[in-house]
């Protein structure tokens, strides 16, 4: 628990291939040290500059499905012919410490941990339209035409999961999209039903 002995958020975002998660999330951890990103696990090798448990927990498809049946993870999926997951044991560490734990997970990692777990409070991030978030795929130069093509069909798909979530960032302007997801810790932090649970309400005699 943190001084006020108030439990941490759990908070889900989730969102489109190229949509600026990434960017924002570093954003929001650089300006809150209450906040911490959740390392997720992967069965994908390491990309040059990447570690270890500080990027991804690198996992060999047998280790991951060991993790699998162990129920060693918070969510899990598979994604363009790889296995992600987010192990459970660090997130609730860290909740349990007072500290918000933020999720960038796909769509279906986002819907499963809304779907399994009633506290977390989830965000989507969605782009102004279709075209600019092909416009920011072609921008960041990672993927090739058919890539691109495929993760633009994925997006529609998914956009269509929106509603599953509480709330939804326009994401057209960094700055403005990072002060609405802080504005969202802070509402979430003063909800009564949180801060009954942890004892927190002020009590008024007379």
């Amino acid at each position: 628990m943190n001084g006020r002995g108030v439990r941490g958020l759990l908070l889900v975002v989730s969102g489109p291939s190229g949509v600026g998660k990434g960017t924002l999330l570093n954003l929001l951890l650089s300006q809150r040290d209450d906040c911490v990103f959740s390392v997720s696990a992967t069965t994908r090798p390491p990309r040059p500059g990447e570690h270890d448990k500080v990027h991804y927990y690198f996992l060999d498809g047998e280790v991951f499905s060991q993790w699998v049946e162990e129920g060693r993870f918070l969510e899990w999926n598979k994604v363009f012919d790889r296995f992600y997951g987010t192990p459970l044991e660090p997130v609730e560490e860290n909740l349990r410490a007072g500290k918000h734990v933020v999720l960038d997970v796909d769509v279906q990692g986002g819907v499963q941990v809304i779907d399994n777990r009633p506290d977390a409070v989830s965000v989507f991030v969605a782009p102004p339209d279709l075209s600019t978030l092909k416009t920011r795929l072609i921008q960041r130069g990672t993927e090739p035409p058919d890539e691109i093509a495929l993760r633009l069909l994925t997006a529609k798909s998914e956009l269509k999961a929106m509603l599953r979530y509480q709330y939804v960032l326009i994401n057209d302007s960094l700055e403005s999209t990072r002060a609405q997801l802080n504005a969202i810790i802070e509402a979430e932090s003063c909800r009564i039903s949180r801060l009954a649970e942890c004892g927190l309400l002020p009590q008024f005699e007379g």
